[in-house]
């Protein structure tokens, strides 16, 4: 069996592999729904409201089993008859330039991805969130977030792509080491002013005025040893009724953000509880070593690809006749999703330790059972499943569940 044609079976058993994967954490997690409510969450479980949270769990279930095996039988009848080739001949008709037509080649897979997901968000969005009750966003807000979308993905993506690629061409064998500082550069510059350049193209930010909560928070952060600058309330109600809060960039660009409808939910000692956990991420270098080990990753993943990316075999699996650097990225970026995967359980691990570790600094600087009562209202207000599966948990919650984190700030 020639080298090209064996990748090309690497790649579809990998693609099928981690779909059977998937499916089996699924079906360990919907076995794991229990038909009574917790105990320790029975004061904002009632039981009509858990039997509404089963049925949202059931019809997210059902529908993400139908999206996921749609698109993965799209890929795979797109592998089988070389789309990408095809899609990259349609693309030299209209330019061979070594910048534009890779530029051209990812614009017309990300667009047509885009078309196929865009039935599937509209159902997501308008008939599921918006029977059971979440859904705020209207038909004109879904169409602006499209376009913006498409607006910034084609120029964020496209100048992230064109130095990579223009590294490529010029740097020789040393491509991926210019192409890892170039993107670590903007991952720095993306995580630092995200929420002053490109968060407010889709939502209002408005500093939260003076009064009872914001003095609270204050006093909070002042015994937290937080310099207090940027508390900013967004109106997260205007696209969902669900709750949230974030912490984001850093030096003078750093921010806190509430959503509008986390206000409504919760009191004023609740609040400053959720806020103490978001501080607790930024005093505990959270950010900082989520961002080292997101560059690490990125460096290893350039590394490999400086070694591989030019073998012909990985362009002629994906149909193409010779060596083609944009195709060979694709069955490049395939083969080396297990690596992608471990990588990213280590992020999740890591996640959960961190989640914990702000949970406990919450329950120093805040009333503690103020943070439990904020994190169950908050999970039962999504209709957050309370007793997932505990391997569904490992591989794929970037939190804890909820009653481990309750226990945990019992201790």
């Amino acid at each position: 069996m020639q080298t090209h044609t064996l990748l090309f079976f690497i790649i579809i058993a990998i693609l099928l592999l981690d779909a059977v994967w998937g499916w089996i954490l699924e079906e360990l997690n919907r076995k794991s729904w229990t038909d009574k409510v917790p105990e320790r969450l029975s004061d904002v479980y009632p039981q009509e409201k858990f039997e509404k949270q089963k049925q949202y769990r059931k019809v997210n279930h059902r529908f993400g089993k139908i999206s996921s095996t749609f698109s993965l039988l799209v890929l795979l009848v797109f592998l089988w008859f070389h789309g990408f080739a095809r899609v990259d001949e349609l693309v030299q008709q209209l330019t061979t330039h070594w910048l534009w037509r890779p530029l051209f080649f990812f614009g017309a897979i990300g667009l047509a991805s885009m078309v196929i997901g865009i039935p599937f968000s509209l159902y997501q969005t308008f008939v599921i969130e918006e029977k059971f009750g979440f859904n705020k966003t209207t038909p004109k807000i879904f169409v602006l977030d499209q376009i913006k979308g498409i607006v910034i993905g084609a120029i964020m993506g496209g100048i992230l792509l064109g130095l990579v690629i223009w590294f490529y061409e010029f740097a020789g064998r040393w491509f991926w080491l210019y192409a890892w500082i170039g993107l670590s550069a903007f991952m720095i510059f993306f995580s630092k002013f995200y929420t002053t350049l490109i968060l407010p193209l889709f939502n209002k930010q408005t500093p939260l005025e003076e009064g009872e909560l914001r003095s609270a928070i204050e006093k909070m952060s002042q015994k937290a040893g937080f310099t207090l600058e940027n508390v900013f309330v967004m109106d997260g109600s205007k696209r969902s009724t669900k709750a949230n809060a974030f912490f984001s960039g850093f030096g003078k660009n750093k921010r806190i953000v509430l959503f509008d409808t986390l206000i409504n939910d919760l009191d004023t000692d609740e609040i400053v509880a959720v806020l103490a956990h978001e501080i607790g991420h930024f005093r505990l270098k959270h950010i900082v070593w989520s961002t080292v080990l997101g560059l690490l990753q990125t460096g290893v993943m350039l590394f490999l690809l400086g070694w591989f990316v030019n073998e012909p075999a990985l362009s002629e699996a994906l149909g193409a006749s010779k060596p083609v650097f944009h195709i060979g990225l694709i069955g490049f970026g395939i083969l080396y999703s297990p690596v992608s995967s471990l990588s990213g359980l280590g992020m999740t691990i890591f996640s959960r330790r961190n989640e914990y570790q702000a949970d406990a600094f919450a329950a120093k600087y805040a009333e503690p059972e103020a943070l439990q009562t904020a994190l169950k209202k908050i999970s039962a207000n999504a209709l957050s499943n309370p007793t997932p599966h505990p391997w569904y948990v490992f591989f794929n919650y970037s939190h804890p569940p909820l009653l481990k984190r309750l226990e945990a700030l019992d201790k």
